[in-house]
């Protein structure tokens, strides 16, 4: 196992990941109300485009991770879901941007297709909106030294992150042939 990298303080760390992820949740929410209108001079689809390839990203990173730690391979473990988290910021500024410059989308497709895609995105969502939190008490849990109370979380965060990961890009490519 690696040493920890931060000092245990769970108050604290309580309190910044419970308010970050209200944060988000409530800027997200928020973007199904406001939409920007102004012409950037590039379709803003892009970053429609640019959260699906970090989606994907994100998914082999998950796999790859998992793989390390399973070999006892921690650091490169910890390596890989920090670059999973920092892809995933990067994804969250990406998702922000395309709302407000692009605003919602409909659906067109129709029968199962239609079926599908619903039940895709009804499961999407809001396992999206509950993920955050689980992946900020997960990588504290690892990051203070705390193992087996970061591999009972990781239990439930990976298999979540991993399905949000997959089923965006997913998503991505059943609607964007109505942008």
């Amino acid at each position: 196992m690696l040493p920890p990298s931060w000092t245990k303080n769970d108050k604290k760390a309580k309190i910044l990941i419970y308010t970050f992820s209200i944060i988000v949740f409530a800027v997200v929410v928020a973007l199904g109300r406001v939409q920007l209108n102004v012409q950037p001079g590039f379709d803003v689809h892009i970053f429609a485009l640019i959260n699906a390839i970090i989606n994907s990203i994100v998914a082999v990173l998950l796999i790859t991770a998992l793989l390390a730690v399973k070999r006892g391979r921690y650091l490169l473990h910890k390596r890989i879901m920090l670059v999973a988290m920092v892809l995933s910021i990067l994804f969250l500024v990406s998702y922000i941007a395309h709302h407000l410059l692009a605003g919602d989308t409909k659906f067109g497709g129709t029968g199962t297709i239609r079926f599908f895609y619903y039940f895709i995105l009804g499961t999407h969502i809001p396992l999206a909106g509950i993920i955050l939190p689980f992946i900020l008490f997960t990588a504290y849990r690892g990051l203070i030294g705390e193992y087996p109370r970061h591999r009972k979380i990781a239990r439930i965060t990976w298999p979540i992150w991993f399905y949000v990961a997959v089923t965006g890009p997913i998503i991505y490519i059943l609607i964007s042939p109505y942008y």
